[in-house]
């Protein structure tokens, strides 16, 4: 079976059960009720049971969480790519996510690798036009850093809009959501210490692992690509 790398969706072959089957699967198999999971997962009921359902796809760190109060490991229900190489490249690097309709999901790009001692994770968020994230805390800490169009964040309550550009960097305690006010796609460079990829415990050797990427087309702050020229 093929995979679409944006949406995470089967492209072919016999249908497989979706994110929100498998976790409601996984609930009853433990005997929770959606309250229970909610409560631990630190989320509403209605947002557990849209997931179930498949009307809401969860961020990565928001599907963490609930794999946890599930008691199981992230990776089970995750795909996403792994730094197999010490250097990875713009046009190999895939883009994947945990589904939705095309051209209105969340989708990722993995940068960062995975080895012993290792904290820092690191994404390339395309985040589509109205897209709203769940408010959520959890341990760590997080930096966004807005490459492309604009983002509004919010932190215990306070908003900020952010513009490519601008960062923003909190403890991931306090309580935080973001959502694409805009009518363009938003492009973030996102670092936390949260295991958003479901790795598990790190592999790898530290004296040599490096992980590079590179970007031809990468956007810098002016919003003009890099090494492009002003007319």
């Amino acid at each position: 079976m093929t995979t679409d790398h944006a949406s995470g969706a089967p492209t072919g072959g016999a249908e497989a059960p979706s994110l929100g089957d498998r976790l409601r699967q996984r609930r009853k198999a433990l005997k929770m009720t959606l309250q229970e999971v909610a409560d631990e997962a630190g989320f509403s009921v209605g947002f557990i049971s849209q997931i179930e359902r498949g009307i809401t796809v969860p961020s990565l760190t928001s599907l963490i969480a609930v794999c946890r109060t599930l008691k199981v490991e992230a990776g089970s229900f995750l795909n996403p790519p792994k730094v197999a190489t010490p250097f990875t490249r713009r046009e190999h690097r895939p883009v994947y996510g945990l589904g939705g309709e095309s051209g209105k999901a969340v989708s990722y790009e993995r940068l960062s690798a995975s080895f012993p001692g290792n904290v820092l994770k690191s994404t390339i968020i395309h985040e589509p036009p109205g897209h709203r994230s769940e408010p959520m805390s959890h341990e760590g800490e997080e930096i966004f850093f807005i490459l492309q169009g604009a983002l509004t964040l919010e932190v215990d309550g306070e908003c900020m809009v952010l513009e490519a550009g601008d960062s923003a960097h909190f403890p991931s305690v306090r309580t935080h959501t973001m959502w694409n006010h805009t009518g363009e796609p938003t492009t973030i460079l996102h670092t936390c210490t949260m295991d958003v990829f479901g790795d598990g415990d790190p592999s790898g050797n530290p004296a040599d692992s490096l992980a590079v990427t590179r970007a031809e087309n990468r956007w810098n702050a002016a919003g003009k690509t890099e090494g492009s020229q002003e007319n």
